[in-house]
């Protein structure tokens, strides 16, 4: 039984409010499909795309998905049907989903598919009952098929994280694990290894004194070495240019 999205109240962030900004730097790029007047404009736009929901600078060729890029390439897919494939992927699957808790899925998958972070903690559980009761791809294709996708980014537009003021970007702030999948792992990976083992054995070690005998230097008899007389009948030379010994 599929339960209905719970409402929940969004809050006031930047991309909801107007105004009036100046290009720079921090400015987005846009990747739009009917930019693309090559086969070079559209390999930009799918690593464009590949960041935006892998958010791995350094795409590795097992990620990639050479299906969805072909037909991509042919317009025989719109922009948001590749998204729709690299959300759906094995790789966001081992990336995101089966490292993070549910709350935590939201939240990234936001950031990556509608360019924004959750309102908040209703947003997160509203969600978290979509994944439960329809699968996280069910939770994809309602985002994507989102009024709120559609008014911007419709069928054409890589996601982008929208207008960003202060913060830095989603793929600097958003590690693949969480605190408490993080932790769990340090702890199986480094379990022989943890302080409180070695404090442990530390104190189980009982080290025994040395034991020192002392000597009496009056006990010790030191042979006398030195000479009685001097040695005789051995030729010694006085003149060190001389050629023959001289007595």
């Amino acid at each position: 039984m599929s339960i209905p999205l719970l409402a929940y109240k969004p809050a006031s962030q930047n991309q909801r409010v107007p105004g009036y900004e100046v290009g720079n730097e921090d400015t987005p790029y846009i990747y739009r499909l009917e930019d693309a007047a090559d086969n070079s404009d559209i390999e930009q736009l799918i690593w464009a795309a590949y960041r935006q929901v892998f958010s791995e600078h350094v795409i590795l060729k097992s990620s990639r998905q050479g299906d969805l890029e072909s037909q991509l390439k042919n317009r025989s897919i719109t922009v948001r049907d590749f998204i729709r494939g690299l959300a759906k992927s094995e790789t966001y699957r081992k990336l995101v989903v089966e490292t993070n808790s549910n709350y935590r899925i939201v939240d990234i998958t936001l950031k990556r598919l509608l360019g924004r972070a959750s309102y908040n903690q209703d947003e997160q559980i509203a969600w978290s009952i979509v994944i439960a009761t329809e699968g996280f791809e069910g939770f994809v294709d309602q985002l994507l098929d989102s009024d709120e996708y559609s008014t911007n980014f419709g069928d054409n537009t890589v996601p982008y994280q929208r207008r960003r003021y202060r913060d830095r970007p989603f793929n600097l702030v958003t590690p693949r694990y969480g605190d408490y999948w993080r932790d769990r792992l340090e702890a199986e990976r480094y379990k022989w290894g943890d302080v409180r083992n070695f404090l442990e054995m530390a104190k189980a070690v009982q080290p025994k004194p040395m034991q020192f005998t002392s000597v009496s230097t009056a006990n010790i008899k030191i042979p006398d070495m030195s000479r009685s007389s001097a040695t005789a009948g051995v030729p010694v030379s006085i003149s060190p240019s001389a050629s023959f010994p001289v007595r």
